[in-house]
């Protein structure tokens, strides 16, 4: 019966969905995703340190040798350095998680405080300086935080968008009435959203290029020793929100230039 209820509910409920409540949705969507990208490594609830721009951590594999090695040797001396060190260390927009000893994570974004809970043999090269390095010189989470607020002013103004209601015609019988929405609101709406993605997509290009090539230098610096990795959770919230503002921008065009048309078929 319950069932019931709530299938008739929601028959009754599609009719009155507008179109521009699907773009609210997915804009919501997409500044969920690039939020929880920007909060990659800010701290240690469930999921939260997997999600991360750059790993760098301590791992023995046969090196690689190539003929503009000046010195291939230096690799036995790393190693020697290295010891048995197994600490990993991943680098958010806002903060840097560590796990020592194969162990749970400690993440902060405070350098220093993590670098106190390690001793010299877990952390032999530095890694945690240079995750700090990497977040505090390279990476640029602004762009992001801007795209955010704009998709969001967006949200507002097509929540201001007229929706379904029931009006009386001139022979006294009631019809279900949708008006046009407002078309300097429209276009504000598109302007913001298509600001924000290009924003994001900047970020996410920005993002990426510097993952790959931070993560290229500090494995062939620790050649033999020490390994990176991009993270690949990141690399999918940034580019799945950025498609999803894509999609939002080419849906308000479609409904714009649609409006356009109808109001010229109008006239004529």
């Amino acid at each position: 019966m319950a069932n019931m209820r709530f299938a008739v509910g929601l028959r009754r409920l599609i009719p009155f969905l507008g179109y521009h409540h699907i773009l609210m949705f997915l804009i919501a969507a997409g500044i969920i995703l690039l939020s929880l990208l920007l909060a990659g490594c800010s701290s240690t609830s469930p999921g939260i340190p997997n999600i991360f721009l750059i790993s760098l951590y301590y791992e023995s594999y046969p090196p690689s040798f190539d003929p503009a090695q000046v010195d291939p040797g230096v690799t036995t001396a790393i190693a020697n350095i290295v010891g048995q060190a197994q600490l990993e260390v991943r680098v958010g927009y806002f903060g840097i998680c560590i796990n020592p000893d194969g162990g749970s994570f400690l993440c902060s974004n405070n350098a220093s405080s993590l670098a106190s809970q390690v001793s010299v043999d877990q952390d032999p090269l530095n890694l945690i300086w240079v995750a700090s390095t990497f977040k505090d010189s390279i990476v640029f989470p602004y762009l992001i935080i801007v795209a955010i607020v704009l998709a969001f002013i967006c949200f507002i103004l097509l929540a201001t968008f007229p929706g379904w209601h029931e009006e009386t015609d001139e022979r006294g019988s009631e019809r279900d009435v949708k008006p046009f929405p407002s078309r300097p609101v429209s276009q504000v709406a598109l302007a913001l959203i298509f600001v924000a993605s290009v924003f994001v997509l900047v970020s996410v290009l920005w993002q990426h290029t510097a993952s790959v090539a931070a993560s290229t230098i500090a494995q062939d610096l620790g050649n033999g020793s020490v390994k990176s990795g991009v993270g690949t959770t990141a690399m999918i919230l940034g580019w799945f929100g950025f498609a999803l503002f894509i999609i939002v921008t080419i849906g308000l065009l479609v409904m714009i230039l649609s409006i356009s048309l109808l109001d010229r078929l109008t006239d004529d």
